[in-house]
């Protein structure tokens, strides 16, 4: 590709997740917290009363917890002030609960998923796509060949209509409940939007299925619920996309994830998020997986000023496995707190953890972990590696792992690697023809193609282009 191409191609995929739309909303939350908010949101979207009290109890414990600042080396928080978040905007759609039809959505809504993307990526790679613009989503779709085999992939709010059965059993119980955190506490009480997934047992969904999350306004939070349920020997995979447009001012995202995995059933869960770098990210994701069950994290943490985000199992049955493949970037003015929790909780699991960091002109990137080997978890094993590469004196990465071994008969690996590009490594590859800023983005590319490779190869080129665009700053 000529480099006239290349920087096109590029100055595209800029243009995609940085442009900014005025849209109208049909309803829109004051700002701040209260026990009026609750009911506000609640009356909005018609909500039986058993999830009003939901809310209403998570509000609480919000409200009674401290916010996190004892945490060492963690990102600065002082500036997430909630009374000053809007907590909810409906946009202005027909239909509640999102569209089946693109052409049915409005024009300036339309246009940004356009620009995202989300129609060609639907047409050739999916089996299912959900796309969320500020707090409900407003287009929904299912291939009717899954549906016909009691796959539901609908939108959270729909779900709490439709089976709340299974909503009441899963949301916010076992797996992520409000008192695990402030952050899960404040998701418990306003979240909006998000996807449902259920599948039913021994269905095999060998076609990813996305959900797309835009943040449009500024000043605004994001607080999509995304609940799992894989039953006995089921597959899916879950492609998760994130972006916002940058704004003076702050926006909070604070989402939560839920996986329930049944036994021998498998879930893939891939994140590519590039929130903006006004845009402070603090997630709860979580899943429970049973006998011989396996469950897969593969996460790319671009953008967003600070980002604390765990993505945790609990390895509930014997045989169960969980798989971690993270990568995160942080530039300039950036704080990118990322990692992974495992609880083996039963014999014969095993997890790995796989973390890739890259920091340049003074960003900071840390990897913070735990694993837990419960007593009575025999021949369980774990392997750790964390990678981190630097490209000036000026920027940082920081590795915090812990592991809590109550078992002795278990296999336990850890190892950590920090560098900087080498000068030699560059020169040689100039030697080959290649300018400085593209031996670096060779070399970056080789670092991550660990993650890469696990996604689909339109969402693996999708990556590779928001790195090479953070290398140069010119996002967010």
């Amino acid at each position: 590709m000529s480099s006239d191409q290349d920087h096109l191609q590029q100055t595209d995929t800029e243009e995609r997740f940085d442009f900014k739309k005025d849209s109208e909303a049909a309803y829109a939350a004051e700002k701040g917290l209260t026990e009026d908010t609750i009911h506000a949101i609640s009356d909005d979207k018609d909500e039986p009363d058993w999830m009003r009290e939901r809310r209403l109890r998570a509000l609480k414990q919000f409200q009674a917890m401290p916010m996190p600042t004892d945490w060492p080396g963690q990102p600065d928080l002082s500036e997430v002030e909630i009374d000053e978040i809007v907590p909810y905007i409906r946009p202005d759609i027909d239909t509640r609960g999102g569209v089946e039809d693109w052409t049915d959505l409005p024009d300036d809504i339309k246009d940004t998923f356009d620009k995202l993307g989300i129609p060609e990526a639907e047409k050739n790679a999916l089996s299912g796509v959900g796309a969320q613009y500020e707090s409900e989503v407003v287009y929904q779709n299912m291939r009717e060949r899954w549906e016909d085999k009691g796959v539901v992939f609908m939108n959270m709010d729909q779900a709490v209509q439709e089976h709340p059965e299974l909503v009441k059993e899963h949301f916010m119980t076992d797996c992520v409940p409000p008192s695990d955190n402030k952050f899960a506490a404040l998701h418990g009480a306003i979240w909006s939007g998000g996807s449902f997934v259920y599948v039913p047992e021994d269905v095999t969904v060998d076609m990813p299925v996305q959900a797309y999350f835009r943040m449009n306004s500024e000043g605004m939070g994001q607080f999509e619920h995304t609940l799992i349920i894989a039953e006995e020997g089921s597959e899916v995979h879950y492609i998760e996309g994130c972006s916002a447009p940058k704004y003076s001012a702050f926006n909070l995202h604070s989402g939560g994830v839920e996986v329930y995995v049944g036994e021998n059933a498998h879930v893939q869960y891939s994140t590519v998020q590039n929130w903006s770098k006004n845009t402070y990210n603090l997630n709860t994701k979580r899943a429970l997986v049973e006998q011989e069950g396996r469950m897969e994290w593969i996460s790319g943490s671009m953008g967003s000023k600070a980002t604390m985000l765990y993505p945790s199992t609990v390895l509930k049955g014997r045989g169960a496995s969980d798989n971690h493949i993270t990568i995160a970037f942080a530039g300039e003015g950036q704080d990118i707190d990322t990692g992974a929790k495992v609880y083996h909780n039963a014999p014969d699991t095993k997890s790995t953890i796989e973390s890739k960091s890259i920091s340049k002109d003074g960003g900071r990137t840390n990897y913070r972990g735990l694993v837990h080997i419960a007593d009575g978890a025999e021949n369980s094993s774990t392997a750790v590696e964390c990678d981190a590469l630097m490209f000036d004196n000026e920027s940082t990465s920081d590795t915090m792992p812990y592991m809590e071994i109550n078992e002795s008969k278990v296999d336990v690996a850890h190892e950590a690697t920090v560098g900087k590009i080498g000068d030699e490594d560059i020169f040689y590859l100039q030697t080959r023809g290649l300018d400085d800023d593209d031996a670096k983005q060779m070399i970056v590319s080789g670092f991550i193609e660990p993650i890469t490779e696990e996604l689909p190869i339109e969402y693996a080129v999708e990556l590779n282009r928001l790195v090479e665009l953070e290398m140069e700053g010119s996002l967010g």
